[in-house]
This record gives C-alpha cells, sequence and structure tokens, in this order.
C-alpha cells in the first residue's frame, strides 16, 4: 500500500492530548492513542510501551510519535512495518515552546534551566517530591546531598504551559516547587507555549517525503536512532 494512502496512528504522550484533539483532522487519523505522562520517569519502560503499542498496529501506518528523544527512551524504537514520524527534539520542551529555535534562544540565554511542565506536575516529577521521596529512604542529610548533586548547578525554574488556564491552575503548585529550589539560586518565570510544533507534525504527516528539520522518519524495517536527534547547530 503505497505511504500516502495509509491510515495515519498518533501515539503520543498525554501532554499533547489537548493538542492534537484540537487539531487533528477527524478524517486523517484512525487511530490514536495517548500514553501516561509518568513513563518518562523510567525511560526503558517508556520504550517498551511505545514499541508495544506501535507492533500492536496490524495494517502498514503512517505512525506519528508525540514524544523527543526523551532521556533517549525513544533511542531504539524499531519501525516495523511502519513509516515513523518523530519530531526532532530532545523532550517535549521545544516541543511545548513552539520550535526548536525558540529553544535554543532560551537555552543560550542561560543554559542552567530546569522546565516544570503540567505533565511533570501531575505525574509526581519535580524536585520538591523527589527530595521528600529521597528523605523517606535515606534520611534528610542524604537526601540534601544528592539533590545538591543534581540540582546546585541549575539557576533558573521555568514553568511551561499551553494555554493561561493551565499556567492559572498549576501555578500553586509550580510556586511550592520555586519556593524549594530557591535553596540553589533558582529564579522563577512562566512562560505560554505555541501549539506551532504540533502543528507542524499534523502537517507533516501528508508530506512524509518532504525533508524537514524539525522532524524524523524511519522507513519501514528502520531504527530509530539517537544520531537522527542531531542537529545542524550541533
Amino acid at each position: 500500500m503505497p505511504e500516502s494512502t495509509q491510515p495515519a496512528v498518533i501515539i503520543s504522550c498525554a501532554v499533547f492530548q489537548h493538542l492534537f484533539e484540537r487539531m487533528l483532522p477527524e478524517e486523517l487519523s484512525t487511530e490514536v492513542t495517548f500514553l501516561d505522562y509518568g513513563l518518562h520517569m523510567v525511560p526503558k519502560n517508556l520504550k517498551a510501551t511505545v514499541q508495544k503499542t506501535i507492533d500492536s498496529v496490524s495494517e502498514p501506518s503512517r505512525i506519528v510519535l508525540g514524544y523527543g528523544l526523551c532521556g533517549n527512551g525513544l533511542n531504539g524504537i524499531e519501525a516495523g512495518v511502519h513509516t515513523l514520524l518523530v519530531p526532532r527534539a530532545d523532550d517535549c520542551i521545544a516541543i511545548l515552546m513552539g520550535s526548536y529555535d525558540k529553544f535554543l534562544e532560551v537555552f543560550n540565554e542561560n543554559p542552567g534551566t530546569y522546565y516544570l511542565t503540567k505533565g511533570w506536575l501531575e505525574s509526581g516529577s519535580d524536585p520538591l517530591r523527589e527530595h521528600n521521596t529521597l528523605v523517606e529512604k535515606y534520611g534528610e542529610e542524604t537526601a540534601t546531598w544528592l539533590m545538591d548533586e543534581q540540582y546546585r548547578h541549575y539557576k533558573q525554574l521555568i514553568f511551561i504551559a499551553h494555554t493561561q488556564e493551565d499556567l492559572d491552575k498549576y501555578r500553586p503548585r509550580a510556586l511550592e516547587v520555586a519556593k524549594f529550589c530557591q535553596r540553589w539560586g533558582m529564579q522563577f518565570s512562566e512562560m505560554l507555549g505555541s501549539e506551532a510544533y504540533v502543528a507542524g507534525l499534523v502537517h507533516a504527516i501528508t508530506t512524509l517525503h518532504q525533508s524537514n528539520e524539525d522532524f524524523v522518519m524511519v522507513s519501514p524495517g528502520g531504527t530509530l536512532k539517537q544520531s537522527q536527534f542531531m542537529r545542524n547547530q550541533f
């Protein structure tokens, strides 16, 4: 079956659910699956779950993965009989910002930036919760040392969301985390993201063979590799 006539399937992190549901033409996708945010916490679990979901699609399809490389969690994903289309991004931050260029701009201004997102706050993955978990497991002194080793180089904390409603809803928790992170001198700010990257991904489903720096395409029988996420800037 020619790729242009193959069904389109979306397999995505739930952080992009509201965007795909709003932007994806009804006739374009025959199957949409949103996977739990918490899979990112253990990259090997993310890889196994994404691969299992891909393999469960029986008919050769154009499969769009709503993920970045995500802690190398997607490294080694096999296309099987499908064609894969994946954002060329390290993680969800560039996608949430709307472009890799915007991510680079923020990164170059302050490389020591830690990002909070709605997904991370909902899944319980933030420095404050991490600290509390470590205290329960190892005690205050060891927990403090471990946290200092991991976070002392960060100078800025940015909470990024796609809508003003989400910024308002999750701000109280984000401010709790920001207060805790003041011990490392992190300055807190908020950023309203853009839907442009996801819009480009939706458009790219129909133009698989057009060269695009923002996306990685894996042909049937191929394997998604870490090296494919490298850009000219590097």
